[in-house]
């Protein structure tokens, strides 16, 4: 007498069922890594290098931009905003550029005259705001910056001086042992005291820079320049130009083109070495990885004899063939991501002495990557898995 079995039991024996080819394709894939460790650990090698370098050079491509951005804000101004026919900025100008900026720059006022000295020789002073222009001129070397002289002490600035700084060259010239001296514009004078030296190798050391409020208290002249470091790719700074044009049309906007070149130029060329050089050695795992598989296949010949000898379909043989590759991919992947952001972190500190952040975006386009690497590295082996002649091969041919 027959007990019929319950419906959980068949429903227990119908998963074992399907387990079972499933748990059989993986003991096989793990057998095979364990038996050939040799080749399975070259090619693993190779993909974790490919895969480290991908993602070190993926993360730096994001990063590097906006880092090369940074350094070259350091160089000063690479937008120009200078009044039409030579006239001075009408008032609330610089407002107007700062809200065209929107917090992706700083922009910094000048004013320029033509004083005399007390004995009569001419020289350029500029008024400026000081805060700015060390947050835009990082590039200038100088000795000591002045301060803001408080409007209760304005009266002790007339007597001892306002506070200036000196180019290097006009300082010989109006304050060789760096005492007070007097400067007349329009027959309206004014005394001044070096609080520092600034030095550029440029027309910035033959100039003497005022703050913008004594500059404009003393001679009734508003700024007729405003200097603009905007932060951004080139396309970005070009739409900000854009936007400066229409929010100040008294003034003429121009390009500071030695540094727009020069920055698009080196982020182009940055750019494209990055990836010449992540193609260039994924490529070159590509072929080891292809060797590798190649050399797995003939070292296993008589494997797969065997299986085609036991009924196994070609398209069995190659789907086993293309899951261990993808599964080599994958784990090459996934160690060379861990390698590559250390590495990417490793050269933005000697390089532009700032950590690169981790992107796991990146994760995703790597093992799709990786997987794809060594599936076309597969295709060449798997021909000549089609070939495989169980016959043959068994008699020891």
């Amino acid at each position: 007498m027959t007990v019929p079995r319950s419906d959980s039991a068949r429903e227990l024996a119908a998963k074992r069922a399907q387990r079972a080819p499933t748990s059989m394709f993986l003991r096989m894939l793990v057998r095979a890594a364990i038996l050939r460790r040799g080749r399975a650990a070259s090619a693993l090698f190779a993909m974790v290098v490919a895969a480290a370098v991908a993602t070190a050079m993926l993360n730096l491509y994001v990063d590097v931009q906006a880092k090369l951005q940074r350094e070259f804000r350091n160089y000063g101004a690479n937008i120009v905003l200078v009044g039409k026919d030579g006239t001075s900025l009408p008032a609330g100008t610089l407002e107007r550029v700062d809200s065209a900026l929107a917090g992706r720059g700083v922009a910094a006022p000048f004013g320029m005259i033509v004083a005399s000295t007390g004995d009569g020789q001419p020289i350029v002073v500029a008024g400026t705001d000081f805060d700015r222009v060390r947050q835009l001129d990082r590039w200038w070397s100088v000795s000591s910056w002045p301060t803001e002289v408080p409007s209760s002490r304005a009266e002790d600035a007339r007597e001892m001086g306002h506070p200036v700084l000196v180019g290097v060259r006009a300082l010989a010239a109006v304050a060789p042992r760096n005492q007070t001296f007097d400067l007349s514009f329009h027959g309206r004078p004014l005394r001044v005291a070096p609080a520092g030296t600034v030095q550029t190798g440029a027309a910035e050391d033959s100039r003497i820079y005022i703050s913008l409020a004594d500059f404009v208290a003393w001679t009734g002249v508003q700024p007729s320049t405003i200097e603009v470091a905007a932060s951004g790719s080139p396309e970005e700074v070009s739409a900000v130009m854009n936007r400066l044009a229409q929010a100040v049309p008294a003034a003429e906007v121009r390009p500071v083109r030695q540094i727009m070149e020069g920055e698009a130029r080196v982020l182009g060329k940055t750019r494209s070495t990055l990836l010449a050089a992540a193609v260039l050695i994924i490529l070159t795992s590509a072929l080891c990885v292809l060797s590798t598989l190649m050399g797995w296949v003939f070292d296993r010949r008589r494997d797969f004899a065997i299986m085609k000898a036991l009924g196994a379909s070609g398209r069995l043989l190659n789907g086993f063939f293309a899951a261990e590759a993808a599964a080599l991919g994958a784990a090459g992947a996934l160690l060379g991501f861990l390698v590559g952001i250390g590495l990417a972190a490793w050269i933005g500190r000697a390089n532009f002495h700032a950590p690169v952040a981790p992107r796991f975006s990146v994760l995703p386009v790597v093992l799709a990557g990786s997987i794809i690497v060594t599936l076309l590295a597969a295709i060449v082996p798997i021909s000549l898995l089609r070939r495989v002649q169980p016959a043959v091969i068994l008699r020891g041919e």
